[in-house]
Parts: structure tokens; sequence; C-alpha cells
């Protein structure tokens, strides 16, 4: 599936716990969002995961315990299992796409995470190759090699055009709006969707709309909140606050106070 990914899948927590820079490659392939390291800082607090609409493949690229891991979209903000002094490399893909390599489905990996090798049992030499690997640009190729051939799994048609729809809208919209689109029922639409993405469309557009704040809210300080609950298609500032919360555990303006003493745009190293 190829879809234009207008909202940029954030997880604002993984940058602000890295110990020095967070390094980010975008894909030359369209089902992959980003690429991305860190090593966590041994002072970090609690990482928390907020709901993004991707799948991620971590790999902990710890010299004692390596592990890798197959994280699907939380629903809400929860705790991450990142450890302190751990180098992470990750593959974030894009909204809504399942690797095909995977072999679980859809809807059991939503609020889950599953053992990278008990998903992909023929990866074993591909994952210790790149746990080995201590340099993200080789790391980035060994993935790529391994995986290209079977990145994205096939979806239905309606599923494709519905998250193209939903992306370009920033999560705002309503169930109505695609049956019109689509010329296909709701509970149609529902079925299909969730067996392709795991999720139903209301869930992944709540998540859009929540991701489209945190890109918003990553541009300027001069950001006003009724104003971005109103673009945004929230009924008002007081839904929107409450909505914030719950996916991201923090209000908008704590978040703003928190990106801008930690210097979060400063610790991103694009490569």
């Amino acid at each position: 599936m190829s879809c234009t990914n207008i909202i940029n899948p954030e997880q604002p927590w993984f940058v602000l716990s890295a110990a020095r820079q967070y390094s980010l490659m975008n894909a030359e392939n369209s089902a992959i969002s980003h690429f991305y390291s860190f090593e966590v800082s041994p002072s970090a607090p609690l990482t928390l995961a907020v709901p993004d609409g991707c799948v991620d493949i971590v790999f902990d690229c710890d010299t004692i315990h390596p592990m890798a891991r197959v994280c699907g979209t939380t629903l809400e903000a929860r705790s991450a299992r990142l450890i302190p002094n751990h180098r992470y490399f990750g593959v974030r893909f894009a909204p809504g796409v399942i690797p095909d390599f995977l072999d679980v489905m859809a809807e059991d990996l939503t609020d889950r995470e599953f053992n990278f090798l008990d998903v992909v049992p023929d990866a074993r030499q591909a994952c210790e190759q790149i746990l080995r690997t201590e340099l993200f640009a080789q790391q980035i190729t060994l993935f790529n090699n391994y995986f290209t051939p079977r990145l994205a799994r096939k979806t239905s048609t309606v599923t494709a055009s519905i998250i193209r729809t939903i992306l370009q809208q920033k999560g705002n919209f309503r169930v109505g709006q695609l049956e019109a689109l689509t010329g296909y029922t709701c509970r149609t639409i529902q079925r299909q969707f969730r067996q392709d993405t795991g999720m139903s469309p209301k869930a992944f557009g709540r998540i859009m709309r929540c991701q489209s704040a945190l890109n918003s809210l990553h541009q300027g300080a001069s950001v006003s909140f009724s104003e971005l609950a109103l673009n945004l298609g929230f009924s008002d500032q007081s839904h929107f606050l409450r909505e914030f919360k719950k996916l991201i555990s923090t209000t908008p303006l704590d978040f703003q106070r928190r990106i801008l003493l930690a210097a979060h745009a400063e610790r991103i190293s694009y490569h």
C-alpha cells in the first residue's frame, strides 16, 4: 500500500529520554516512516509510548542481552520498556502499514508487543547482524537488504483509500464521509479496516488527530489551543485537552514547556 504520509508520526518521550542525540533518517520506501537510533540516558525518567498508528521494530543493541521486539501501536499513553544506557535502533512503519514479513494478524498487533524472532522466525541471522552493528547507517542498510521485498502487507483498496483520506484530513473526519467516499456500508468499512490494520477507522482517526496536534505544537510556541482544537474538529477546547492528556499523558501547555526546556528540536539529528 502506498499513501501520502501527511502526518509525521512522533514518539516525543523517546526523544526526550535520549542521552545525547536522537538520530533520525527518513526512508525511501513509503511503507516505512523513518529509522531512528538513540541511547537512553542513565537519568531518563519513565519513558512513555504514545499512540501513533504505527508498527515499530525496536532493536535493543545491548552487548550482554541484545533483543528485538515488534510493537504495535498503543491506544493510550503507556510505559515503554527502554533501559537506561542501552542503545536502540528502531524502524517505524508508516501509519496503518502492517509489515508483510510478520507472522501475526493485524488485530493481534494493536496495543501488544512480540519478540521479533517469535513472529519473524526465519530472520535470526538478520536480527543478529543488526544487533551487532554499531553504525546507524549500516543497520538501516542491513534492514533494507533483508526486508525490502516484504515491507508492506497488501491491503484492500477500501482500506488504502480510507487511510489516505484520514491522513490528508489529519484525523478530522466522520464515518459517514467514508461511506460516501468508498460506496461501502459502515459495517463493511469497519470489518475490512480492522482486518487490514488492527484498528477501527475511528480509533485510527483519533490517533492521527492527536499526532497532528503534536506536529503543530512542535512548529512554534504561538499555537492557540482553541484554534488548534477547532482546526482538528474537536467539539471544544476542553474536549481537545482531555483527549490530548489521555493519549500523550500531559496537557498541551505542559508538553510545550517540557519540549522547550529539554530542547527537543535540538536533540534530533537528521541523517
